[in-house]
C-alpha cells in the first residue's frame, strides 16, 4: 500500500509541474507581445472608427486619437515637420498591418525637427495626437482632403525582416 501513495502522489506532482509550466510558457509569450503606446497615452484617446475620421475629420477637431499607417513622404518647414501617411490598420500591439486595406491618408505636423532620412518612404509609423482637421493638397492630378494630426507622440517601427524559408522537394 506504501507503494500505491508514492505512484499517486508522483502523479499528481507530475501533472501541477506540467500546468505550472504550460502557464509560464503562456504568461512569457503574451508578456513579451506589449502595446507600443503606453496605457496612459491609450486612455486619452478617443474610441472613433477611422473610416469616419478619414472622411469627416473637421467633425473630430480637438479629439486625441491613435492612428498608423506607412510613411509615403516628410519635409521639414517652419512649422515643424509634416509626414504624410497611408493610413493601415493597427494591430493588437498598435503596429500597422502589412495589409492592402486603407480607409485614405493623413498628414501629421510635429512642432520640432524630425530627419526625413530616417522619418521615409515605407516606414511605419504610429501617432497619437490631436485632430486639427483638414488640409487640401495636391494629390497626382486632384486635390484630396487629408486628416491633420498635430503629432504628441511617435512611434516609428523597425522595418520588418522577410523570413527566411528552408523547403525540401521536388519541383
Amino acid at each position: 500500500m506504501g507503494g500505491r501513495d508514492m505512484i499517486g502522489k508522483n502523479f499528481n506532482f507530475r501533472r501541477y509541474f506540467s500546468f505550472g509550466l504550460i502557464i509560464i510558457v503562456v504568461s512569457l509569450l503574451f508578456g513579451c507581445a506589449h502595446h507600443v503606446v503606453p496605457m496612459e497615452v491609450r486612455e486619452r484617446a478617443e474610441e472613433i472608427y477611422t473610416v469616419n475620421l478619414l472622411k469627416n475629420p473637421d467633425a473630430y477637431k480637438g479629439k486625441f486619437v491613435i492612428i498608423g499607417g506607412f510613411i509615403v513622404s516628410s519635409r521639414n518647414t517652419p512649422e515643424g515637420t509634416y509626414i504624410e501617411v497611408v493610413q493601415k490598420p493597427l494591430d493588437f500591439r498598435g503596429r500597422p498591418e502589412d495589409t492592402a486595406i486603407s480607409h485614405g491618408r493623413f498628414i501629421v505636423l510635429y512642432e520640432s525637427y524630425l530627419d526625413t532620412a530616417i522619418y521615409s518612404r515605407g516606414r511605419e509609423i504610429t501617432v497619437a495626437g490631436e485632430v486639427i482637421g483638414k488640409m487640401v493638397r495636391p494629390l497626382g492630378e486632384i486635390q484630396y482632403p487629408y486628416l491633420l494630426i498635430k503629432g504628441k507622440e511617435l512611434y516609428l517601427f523597425e522595418p520588418r525582416r522577410i523570413p527566411i524559408k528552408f523547403e525540401i522537394g521536388i519541383w
